[in-house]
Formats: C-alpha cells, sequence, structure tokens
C-alpha cells in the first residue's frame, strides 16, 4: 500500500501568524531604512567634504612645503642688512624696542605684543637699548646696533606666511599643485617681502592671522565632517588654536578685531545650521557646541590679550616720555613718580601744586621768562614733570591780623594763626608763585597764541614785597560732580576735590589746552583764561599740600592705585582716543578706494641713488582683485537663478565653491571695508591682510576651475594637466613681476631708464631720478659714507669741516662724512692721509637734480631749504686737514641723493640761535610751493607730526 507523501496541511491560523510576521519585518526595515535616510539627511555634515587633516598629508606634500619654505627664506633674507640704516617706521617700532630695554613708559596706538617681541630679539643680540632710532637714515653700524637680529624677526614671520598659506589651501581640499600656486604668490609678493625685511609689526600681524584663517579653516571642515567628529581630540586642538590665533592677532594690531568678526560670523553660521539638525544635536547637544565656541573664541582671546598688556606693564615700570597721556593714578605707579601720602586738607598759607585734569599736560607753572609779545610778564605754562617752579603759596584776598589788629604781611603770614582757615567753594584767593616772588595774574590782553577774543592771557606779575592788585584775584568753585566724597564738595581737599579757578574781574576761567607754545617757552602747554571755554579744560586739583599747622597726625590722602585692570582700561581709552586723533595728512598716505588697483605706493627710504618704494606685484594683486569680482558676479548670478528656482545648489562642486570661496572672500571684506569708516591717515599696507584673503580666494577659485569643476569633453588626466599649466604659467608672471619690481623692495641699483619704464601709473610716484642712467655709475660712484665706518674706525664719530656756505643755508646742511685712502700723497707729507668726500644736492619740487650752473644763478634769488654737496678734502690720520696738491681744493665729485629725515632738518644739526636771521631776498611763490613739495616726497615714518608718536 503506498504511503502518501505529501505534507500535512499547517494548523490553521499559522500560516497568518508567519505571514504576519513577514509582514511586520518589512514595516520594521523600511521604517529602519527611512529612519537612516532621515538621519543622513538631516545631519549638519556637508556634502562632498573629505577629512583635510593638515597633519596627515601625503609626504611628497611635506616636501613641496619645505621647499616653498627655503625659497621664502632665500628671497626674504637676501641682503637682509641693506640698508644699514633707519628705514620708514622703524623711527617707532625700533625707538620703542629701546624704551622696552630701558622700561621707560611710552604710549602707542597698537597692543605691545609685537613691540616687545621685537625689543625681545634685540636684547638676545645684545642691545642696550643706547640707540634712539629717531629719524629715517640714521646709521645703524657705527654704534653697532644689531638691527639684522631685529629685522629677523619679522622676516621669520614672513617666510613662515608662505607654508601657511599651502597648509590653508591644502585644508580647503585643494591640489597641491594649487597649494604651491598660492604660497609662491605670497613668496614672490613684493609688497610683503618689503614690510617683512624690516622692523615693522605688519609682517608679526600678517602671520599672525595667516595661522588664524588656517586654524579656523581646519576647524571648519572637522566641524563639516558631521557628528561623528564632533567634540574629538582634532576638533578641540583647531578650535583652542583659533581662539589662540584671535588673541595673538589681536594682541599686535587692532586689525585682529576684524578677524575676529569674520570668525565670530562664520561661527555664528555653523551654529545656525546646528539647530537644524534636530536628530544627531539635542539642545543639550547644542548648548555644549555654543560654550566651547564661547570659551575657546571669546575667553582665550581675551585671556592672552590681557595677558600681554600685563607683561607690557611689568616691562615699562619706570617714567618715560609718554606717561604725559596717563592720568596722575596712573603715573604714580611708576617707579619715581609715586609719592608719600600729603594732608587732606588745604589751608590758607598751603603750599601746593596745582593739575589740570583734562589734557594731563601737568603742573601750574611758571619760570623767570617773559612773554616776547602782548604784556611781556612772566610766563605762565604746563609743564609735564616735578618741579620747585610748580610751587604756588595760596593766600586770601585780605591777610590775617595780629592781636592788635593789624595785617601780618609776609609769606608766613598764615603759618601760626590760632584757627586754620580752609580752602572752601567761594573762597577768593591769589596765587603767589615762591620761587619769582610774582603772582599769578589776568587781564584783557590777547594770549600769545591762541589770539581769540574769549581768551585774556594768564601771567605772572608783581615782585617781591609787593602787595599784588585786583587782577590777581580768583574765586574757587568746586565741581562737586567730579569730587569724591561729601567732605571734598564743601571744601578743597587734595587730589579729591575738582575746582575751578574764575578770574575776579573779568569772570573767565584757567584754562588749558592741547596747545603748545613755541620754542621761546620750550614748547610747554599753553594756560590762558577763558571766557566759555569747554568745562573739562578749565578744572585743577591739588596734589601735593604742605602747610606747617598740618602735622604728622594730621588727615592724609593718596592717589588709589588703579589695579591692573583699571590701567588696562585707562590705556586704552588714551589708545583708542589717540588712534582717532591721526587725522592730518600724510605724504604718502592713500585711501581705500585706491588699494585693490594698486593706484600708489609709500617712499621708505632712500639714500646712495638707491631707493625702498613699498608696492604690490601687480600680477598677484590684480589676480586677487579679479577673483574677488569674479566671485561677486558668481554670487549674484547664483541669487538671481535660485530666485527663479533654479536648483543648482544641488550640486555638490556647486555649493562646494560658494561656501570656500565665499569663506575668503569674507574675509577679505571684513579686513577692507571697516577702513573706509576711519578717517585716520592710512597707508597701503593696511591693505595686506586683505590681500592675504584675496589670495586664498584666487588659488581656491582656480583648483575649482582646473581640477574639481567636471568638463565632459576633458578626462580626468588633462584636467590635472590643466590645472598644472594654469599654475606655471601664473608663476611665471608673477616671477617675472616680481624680478622687474624687485630693486625697490631691497633698496637694490636699479637705472633711471628702467625706473621710468616700469611706472604702470602716473600715482605710483616713486623717484626715478633717485637712480643713475647706467650700472656703471655706481661701479664708479665714491665710496659711501656707510662704507666709511668699516674702513678708517679710528674717525669714526669726527664731526668732518663743513665746505664754505651761504648764510641762508648754514642751518640745512647735512655732511656725509665718506672716506676712503688716497694713494698719492703730496710730497713732504708722512702721516697716513685720508681722503674725505662731503656731499650737498640741490633739486627742484620734482625732484630733479639741479644743475651747479643753475643753482649758482639762483643763489641771492631764492632760499635754498636742502643742499647737498660732494666735496673732496685731504686730512691726516688725526681728521686735520690739508691742502690739496697746488693749494686748492678738489673739484666736486659726484653728486649723491639727499639724506631723508623725518622732519626734513636733522635735529641733531640743526643750529638753534637767538640772533636775528639772514635777510633773504624776496622769494617767488613757486619757489616756495616747490620747496613745500620737495619736502613732502621725502620718506616720514607713519603717523609723523602726531603728538602721541613724537612723544612715543
Amino acid at each position: 500500500m503506498a504511503r502518501s507523501s505529501s505534507k500535512s496541511p499547517a494548523p490553521a491560523g499559522m500560516g497568518a501568524a508567519t505571514q504576519g510576521s513577514e509582514k511586520r519585518s518589512v514595516l520594521a526595515s523600511s521604517k529602519n531604512s527611512r529612519k537612516s535616510a532621515v538621519t543622513a539627511k538631516s545631519s549638519y555634515a556637508s556634502d562632498g567634504v573629505k577629512d583635510n587633516d593638515v597633519f596627515l598629508l601625503p609626504l611628497m606634500d611635506y616636501q613641496w612645503m619645505i621647499l616653498v619654505t627655503i625659497l621664502a627664506a632665500g628671497v626674504r633674507l637676501f641682503r637682509i642688512y641693506q640698508p644699514d640704516s633707519v628705514v620708514f617706521d622703524e623711527v617707532h617700532f625700533g625707538g620703542f624696542a629701546t624704551k622696552y630695554i630701558k622700561g621707560r613708559f611710552f604710549m602707542d596706538v597698537h597692543p605691545p605684543l609685537a613691540k616687545m617681541l621685537i625689543a625681545l630679539a634685540g636684547w638676545l643680540a645684545g642691545f642696550k637699548g643706547d640707540f634712539d632710532f629717531k629719524e629715517i637714515g640714521k646709521d645703524y653700524v657705527e654704534p653697532r646696533v644689531p638691527y639684522v637680529a631685529m629685522r629677523l624677526f619679522p622676516a621669520l614671520c614672513g617666510i613662515m606666511l608662505a607654508p601657511t598659506m599651502f597648509l590653508s589651501l591644502k585644508a580647503t581640499g585643494c591640489r597641491t599643485t594649487t597649494a604651491v600656486m598660492g604660497s609662491l604668490a605670497i613668496v614672490f609678493e613684493n609688497g610683503l617681502l618689503t614690510q617683512a625685511r624690516l622692523i615693522l609689526l605688519d609682517s608679526p600681524l600678517m602671520i599672525a592671522t595667516a595661522f588664524t584663517a588656517l586654524a579656523f579653516t581646519s576647524f571648519t571642515n572637522q566641524h563639516e565632517l558631521g557628528p561623528a567628529k564632533a567634540f574629538d581630540l582634532s576638533w578641540w586642538f583647531w578650535l583652542i588654536m583659533t581662539g589662540l590665533g584671535l588673541g595673538v592677532t589681536a594682541s599686535i594690531k587692532w586689525v585682529g578685531l576684524f578677524t575676529i568678526a569674520w570668525v565670530g560670523t562664520l561661527t555664528l553660521v555653523q551654529l545656525w545650521v546646528l539647530l537644524s539638525d534636530t536628530v544627531n544635536v539635542s539642545p543639550r547637544t547644542w548648548l555644549k557646541h555654543f560654550f566651547a565656541r564661547l570659551v575657546c573664541l571669546i575667553g582665550i582671546p581675551v585671556a592672552f590679550y590681557m595677558a600681554m598688556f600685563a607683561i607690557h606693564f611689568v616691562c615699562l615700570v619706570n617714567p618715560g616720555e609718554g606717561d604725559g597721556f596717563m592720568s596722575s593714578e596712573f603715573q604714580a605707579t611708576l617707579n619715581s613718580k609715586s609719592m608719600q601720602a600729603v594732608p587732606a586738607d588745604v589751608l590758607m598759607g598751603s603750599r601746593v601744586t596745582i593739575r589740570h585734569v583734562n589734557t594731563q599736560g601737568g603742573y601750574l607753572h611758571s619760570h623767570p621768562l617773559m612773554y616776547p609779545t602782548g604784556s611781556k610778564q612772566q610766563q605762565i605754562t604746563l609743564y609735564p614733570h616735578k618741579d620747585h617752579n610748580n610751587v604756588w603759596l595760596i593766600e586770601n584776598n585780605t591777610q590775617p591780623l595780629d592781636i592788635n589788629g593789624e595785617p601780618i604781611n609776609g609769606t608766613q603770614a598764615w603759618d601760626n594763626l590760632p584757627e586754620p582757615t580752609y580752602l572752601k567753594h567761594g573762597s577768593l584767593i591769589r596765587l603767589y608763585h615762591q620761587p619769582t616772588h610774582r603772582r599769578l595774574h589776568s587781564h584783557d590782553v590777547r594770549p600769545p597764541v591762541t589770539e581769540a577774543d574769549w581768551q585774556n592771557e594768564v601771567s605772572c606779575y608783581g615782585y617781591e614785597g609787593f602787595e599784588g592788585d585786583a587782577n590777581d584775584l580768583f574765586r574757587v568753585e568746586i565741581v562737586s560732580s567730579k569730587s569724591k566724597g561729601e567732605l571734598a564738595k564743601q571744601r578743597v581737599r587734595t587730589i579729591e576735590t575738582k575746582f575751578r579757578l574764575i578770574h575776579i574781574m573779568s569772570g573767565c576761567a584757567l584754562f588749558s589746552h592741547k596747545v603748545k607754545l613755541p620754542e621761546w617757552a620750550s614748547e610747554q602747554q599753553e594756560v590762558t583764561c577763558a571766557r566759555g571755554g569747554t568745562e573739562p579744560n578749565s578744572i585743577w586739583y591739588i596734589e601735593h599740600n604742605e602747610h606747617p599747622q598740618l602735622g604728622d597726625d594730621a588727615e592724609k590722602v593718596n592717589y588709589e592705585n588703579p589695579g591692573f585692570l583699571g590701567k588696562f582700561w585707562e590705556l586704552h581709552k588714551v589708545m583708542w582716543k589717540t588712534n582717532a586723533g591721526l587725522t592730518d595728512s600724510h605724504a604718502w598716505e592713500s585711501r581705500p578706494p585706491s588699494w585693490p588697483i594698486l593706484s600708489r605706493g609709500i617712499n621708505f627710504w632712500g639714500r646712495d641713488h638707491r631707493q625702498i618704494y613699498l608696492i604690490g606685484n601687480p600680477v598677484v594683486w590684480y589676480s586677487a582683485t579679479l577673483s574677488i569680482l569674479l566671485y561677486i558676479a558668481f554670487k549674484g548670478l547664483a541669487v538671481l537663478r535660485w530666485q527663479r528656482s533654479y536648483n543648482d545648489y544641488s550640486n555638490v562642486v556647486f555649493k562646494r565653491f560658494d561656501y570656500e570661496v565665499g569663506s575668503a572672500v569674507l574675509g577679505w571684506a571684513f579686513h577692507y571695508f571697516p577702513f573706509y569708516l576711519m578717517q585716520r591717515q592710512l597707508f597701503l599696507h593696511h591693505y595686506f591682510p586683505a590681500l592675504y584673503f584675496g589670495v586664498f580666494a584666487f588659488a581656491q577659485v582656480v583648483d575649482f576651475v582646473t581640477a574639481r569643476i567636471t568638463i565632459p569633453s576633458l578626462k580626468s588626466g588633462k584636467s590635472y594637466l590643466m590645472n598644472k599649466v594654469a599654475a606655471v604659467v601664473f608663476l611665471v608672471f608673477t616671477v617675472v613681476a616680481f624680478s622687474l619690481w624687485a630693486p625697490l623692495a631691497y633698496g637694490n641699483m636699479w637705472t633711471k631708464g628702467q625706473c621710468q619704464s616700469l611706472k604702470l601709473w602716473n600715482t605710483w610716484d616713486f623717484d626715478c631720478n633717485t637712480f643713475y642712467d647706467t650700472y656703471d655709475q655706481y661701479t664708479n660712484a665714491p665710496v659711501s659714507s656707510q662704507a666709511a665706518v668699516h674702513t678708517d674706525a679710528g674717525n669714526a664719530g669726527k664731526p668732518a669741516a663743513a665746505a664754505p656756505i651761504e648764510p641762508n643755508e648754514a642751518a640745512n646742511q647735512v655732511p656725509m662724512g665718506g672716506e676712503a685712502l688716497v694713494s698719492d700723497a703730496p710730497q713732504g707729507l708722512s702721516q697716513k692721509l685720508v681722503q674725505r668726500e662731503e656731499t650737498v644736492e640741490y633739486r627742484d619740487q620734482d625732484g630733479n637734480l639741479l644743475d651747479p650752473e643753475v643753482v649758482e644763478g639762483l643763489k641771492g634769488k631764492v632760499e635754498f631749504q636742502t643742499r647737498y654737496e660732494t666735496r673732496t678734502r685731504l686730512v691726516d690720520s688725526d681728521g686735520n686737514e690739508l691742502p690739496a696738491q697746488g693749494g686748492s681744493a678738489a673739484e666736486p665729485a659726484q653728486q649723491a641723493p639727499p639724506h631723508p629725515d623725518v622732519e626734513g632738518i636733522d635735529p641733531e644739526t640743526k643750529h638753534v640761535s637767538d640772533n636775528p636771521a639772514p635777510v633773504v631776498p624776496e622769494v617767488h611763490q613757486e619757489s616756495v610751493d616747490g620747496a613745500k613739495e620737495a619736502e613732502k616726497s621725502k620718506p616720514k615714518p607713519a603717523s609723523e607730526g602726531n603728538d602721541a608718536t613724537k612723544k612715543a
């Protein structure tokens, strides 16, 4: 019997259960798939981003980076010892190094980090701070200044700028070829080269800005990889480095605030995008992102910035020329500026010193010198230093009476009264100047400088024993809102009470402002009596106070120590005010609209028929500008297409181009457009941080166009070739342009014809007349004064005898004591002879050399402002002049260029005399204008003429 082989049917319901299970499995799988899809789609990770960790690059990349760095070192360090004299703003920043080493307080508009590092470099090289850097062209060699070591620090910053650009481009995913191209554009940028070879702040600022850009670009790369990279070691490292870079940048120049704005804007974009990821970013996670950035991008920069000022205060502990900008409380923290506590109450008969509040110009002062105009009475000034001529005796308007009712006369009349008479609000007083026995006095006479109708002259009037007159009387008016404490508002107390002195007869207030008197008053600050002047300029207080009736048990007061935060805040207010006050015109200033097109440079230095003129590499400069314009056009078109519902942003390359190039362009904008809001002096070098971002954007544009954008007709290999060809072509043009204008960066030999042929714009105002016509003339030129220092050290520093000159030229002669051994000595002389050359040169208003015959014809018709002359003399080894063969002086030799100095006249050789100036013939206006124009064309340091930088 056959057995059935068929399977038994499944129990009822079992099949349904199995089908239901399979269905649920499918649904669950579908749900998980959708969840994964939603998770992937909603993650804040950016499409098309790879991990571009600069610590994990291929070995070949590091080899290229090292080669670029070596090349940068060769370009930056080539003849860094040239020139061996002060150039442009080395006047300021070299001088600041001197003050750091001496510990003398100064005031500058820039934060201290780079200045301290320059001073450290000089100190490590043995600089003692015994050179003042006070004028362009001042020689470094004879006083043995380690200027090369001090220039090495900015040069090293300039060298590191190239590999930093290389790594930044690699962090954005650029090809190695593109990274090499971008970094070499930095190497061969003439303007960056010029700044990096000198003792200036711009090169440290540039490397700090570039490092910050590298750190933030690397952090952004880690952030865009999504939640998997959040808060890991690399993420934290680059976030912290970004904060440190911001702190360093802001501690060098306040331009770092623009870098902070750039990073801050992009950080806000990141935080905004994080909010859209509701799957991976919970509110708690978002807060972690927020506070991580808050601590690293705000906390670290602020802490670092304040730490640099703390070191700054520790270094500058001695009084200096800059402390006059600071309050008395601030000055009291400096060595020898502090004072012992003094009696608080001010009495009639007190010997006091009176200080001005608003200008911090110093003490009410008089000295036995008379005004040359007006009343011709004794001068009253504001003097910034402690001096016995600052002491005044406070007298009541009436003399005290003795026991017989008779008035007590003399300066000690109030010394032994039974009851002290306090100085109160409304008291009528006279101020007796004890050193000269005269009283503070005012009358209806115009001041010698400020000749306004509402200003009266203030003088010191009288003689010993003279009882004074009504014009000596002043009323004390306490300014309660400025006085500290209730008691100080009722009667005058030392330091605590602020008051005005109102002249009884005219109603004017004792007044001072930032106006300097001429040399006959040693350029001290003017004091007047003003009717209607600003109240802050008429407020005073008493600093020193002594009286015989105020013994050791009298209540005493002293300045409150402002502490670090008080000094930090006060210094920043002064820095801000001074920086905003740099509004005077400068011969070499330029405005922001001219920077992207490189329409003008800066004359840094000129000597020995060579010149240093800051100008950029046109190829690099215009390529950066073109890339900015290209992105602006791209963005405008992209917005229009987006508005028309085109889906361009679904293309990964399109989206990456917009963000990566856009970030660089945003950096350019933040470092460029704020200068339009500034009314202060601006120069071409202020554009350098923006230029760096422009080059960064240009390199990325090249990389996208030649390597990332897919062109259907090009295969991958051809795309790589296109990238390399574009880089090579660009670099060839860049290097050629660099070499053409390199003499202006290095101060090398150049010819007049080459110079004139390379002026792309009429506004490129480097002086081609500075250079010789041929290179042979450099070879045959006389030995310069710089070389002479090495050849004859025995005569170093000895003044050379001057050539005979006209009387009206004596004040402007600048000898150039070049020396060289003479081969043929006059017969009969046995000692070693030296040939010494001195040069005087005449130029017209356009800087053209004047023919000697023309100069001879102009004598007696015009007054020559500056002249330079070459004259050969024979001197023995002791410096004594000997007659030349034939008994006459040698013929004038080849003319030399003008010695550039800050003010046009060398302060060390400027002749000051009380004798009347010689009478000169009438000078035509054309000659005056020409002299002014020639003066403008000379190299001058930035902020030249500003009181702050002069004092600093």
